[in-house]
């Protein structure tokens, strides 16, 4: 019987739609629900720009031990 409410394609996307909801829910209350893991996470989001600083510095010491 609840296969084939699923397969009416409007019953199904109703209930794709109420799924991912909850999960993006479950996911913004796991991230915020913690003060220390949300700034743990915010310290993360510079991981991507500290390894063109590393590049940057590492070439500017290779330029100078050129010269």
């Amino acid at each position: 019987m609840m296969i084939a409410w699923l397969t009416n394609p409007s019953n199904a996307k109703s209930l794709a739609l109420v799924i991912f909801f909850v999960t993006f829910v479950a996911i913004v209350l796991w991230v915020y629900g913690s003060k220390q893991r949300g700034k743990k996470l915010e310290s993360y989001k510079n991981i991507p720009f500290l390894d063109e600083e590393a590049d940057t510095k590492s070439a500017a010491g290779d330029k100078e031990s050129k010269l």
